[in-house]
């Protein structure tokens, strides 16, 4: 098998530099999904999420912040928004919450949003996971003018797990060889986070980019096929560590930072 350690050296970049967080100090990454149900109002969520979140948090020196929607060609069973968040570190999580009930800015174009009646909700609900990235990607990437392609799409996946021990033992696997093996087969990954809270724990989650829907399909095709992915998955303690996927194909809003 050929080496991998190029490639892995590859997946850890550079943060844009208003992110103080270093590979020492790996971030945590907020996964907030607004599920719209049957009366949800997108374009509520988007104008909020736009003209009042977004630039709140980019004042706080957060960021990029990533907003995406289901894709045509998504199959999951909820339509909904997905947030990505990165935080410094989990202090970082309280401290901006506070800050935004500070922020007379915010609260002026969150107004609209934030006063809707309780039974106009815009959304059916919200459902958050808490990641902390992992060893194999310790700082959120966003490809040099990624931004510039309007047909970029996007892979949110979660594996969840069995117990805690497969849990850990399936992010052991991505520590040591399963990042390379994506980056080779044409899949970026964005972040890569094992949940410390989240409806699907033990599990990890990550989100992937792709030029386009064609591209994400063809890197696929590649990935199961690939000499280093068929000697790693037959290692035998790492059998079994997935008990099941749930995977998102998002594309992303005129305005996400990603």
């Amino acid at each position: 098998m050929k080496t991998i350690i190029p490639f892995l050296l590859l997946s850890i970049a550079m943060l844009p530099a208003a992110t103080k967080a270093t590979a020492e100090s790996p971030q945590y990454y907020e996964i907030r999904s607004y599920l719209l149900g049957k009366q949800g109002d997108a374009g509520a969520i988007h104008q909020y999420l736009r003209d009042a979140f977004l630039p709140a948090l980019n004042r706080q020196k957060m960021g990029p912040i990533g907003v995406f929607q289901n894709s045509a060609e998504d199959q999951s069973d909820s339509a909904r928004l997905v947030v990505v968040i990165p935080y410094e570190s989990a202090d970082a999580i309280t401290v901006c919450k506070n800050r935004l009930a500070k922020d007379a800015e915010y609260q002026k174009a969150a107004k609209t949003y934030l006063n809707r009646d309780p039974k106009n909700s815009p959304y059916e609900r919200i459902e958050s996971e808490l990641l902390v990235a992992m060893d194999c990607m310790p700082l959120l990437k966003v490809p040099k003018k990624q931004l510039a392609n309007a047909e970029r799409v996007f892979e949110l996946r979660v594996y969840e797990s069995a117990n805690e021990r497969l849990g850990d033992l399936k992010v052991h696997m991505f520590n040591n060889g399963e990042v390379p093996i994506f980056l080779d087969c044409g899949i970026q990954p964005i972040f890569i986070g094992q949940a410390i809270i989240g409806p699907f724990t033990p599990n990890l989650s990550y989100l992937t980019a792709y030029p386009s829907e064609t591209a994400r399909n063809e890197a696929w095709v590649a990935f199961r096929s690939h000499p280093d992915w068929q000697v790693l998955k037959k290692i035998s303690k790492y059998e079994g560590t997935v008990s099941k996927i749930y995977k998102y194909v998002l594309t992303p809003a005129e305005y996400s930072q990603i």
